[in-house]
């Protein structure tokens, strides 16, 4: 589904209802709400929304799970974490209790953090089939998500749930779900934003017939839901 915004703060408002709807729904079904968290500067806004009134007072915080969906193998209080600014917008606010938080760590070795990743959501799964309630994902001027990027291994993984990713033009590695993993959600949001994304936002939702699959192109959930949240910037060349 393809859902068109004027602006961010529009586009935030609608990601934060989807948020508040699916965990709703989850904590009926089955009493809990498993999600995993994006980075980025798009969904910022939308945490700030759910950390304050009267998102907050709308959603059974004690029921929820929290995990990423990928990561930068940098120290927790580095700007360019993604579970710093999930806490500084989110989680920081809202009565969570931490040992339902569960970011990617992988300072030390990008390989031994994806293996323990892996080994976290398979324990939190062992009775039951590896379905997320709902992943947030961006999406990159290149066509990335997650850190699932153009010409990455990881794009080609079949069974493993969680890859360590190493670029060229980094001296960092990373960490990312793959998509046969992302792909077992009952949910899944992009936000995306910003008229630098219109024309790969174009290239995957209108692709030409010879056009290279762009790694969002990958993520089509099984049996799941697919939203496509996007501001009027990123929606111009639809």
């Amino acid at each position: 589904m393809l859902w068109i915004y004027p602006d961010l703060e529009s586009l935030s408002h609608a990601a934060a209802d989807l948020f508040i709807r699916q965990a709703k729904e989850c904590v009926q079904a089955r009493g809990r709400f498993s999600v995993a968290l994006s980075g980025g500067r798009t969904p910022r806004r939308t945490y700030e929304l759910l950390a304050q009134p009267p998102y907050r007072d709308r959603i059974d915080w004690p029921r929820m799970v929290v995990f990423w969906g990928d990561e930068r193998c940098v120290p927790s209080n580095d700007p360019r974490s993604n579970a710093r600014l999930a806490r500084e917008a989110l989680l920081d606010h809202v009565p969570i209790p931490a040992a339902q938080i569960n970011p990617i760590l992988c300072q030390a070795s990008p390989e031994e953090g994806a293996k323990g990743y892996e080994a976290l959501l398979r324990n939190f799964f062992q009775n039951g089939p590896p379905t997320l309630d709902l992943i947030f994902l961006g999406l990159g001027a290149d066509g990335h998500t997650a850190s699932l990027f153009p010409g990455s291994p990881a794009l080609k993984e079949q069974t493993r749930w969680v890859a360590a990713v190493f670029r060229e033009e980094e001296t960092l590695g990373r960490v990312t779900l793959t998509p046969p993993f992302i792909n077992q959600a009952r949910a899944v949001a992009f936000l995306v934003a910003g008229a630098d994304k219109a024309e790969t936002l174009r290239h995957i939702l209108q692709p030409p017939p010879d056009a290279f699959p762009l790694p969002a192109r990958l993520i089509n959930p099984a049996s799941g839901q697919l939203h496509w949240l996007v501001d009027r910037a990123a929606a111009m060349r639809l």
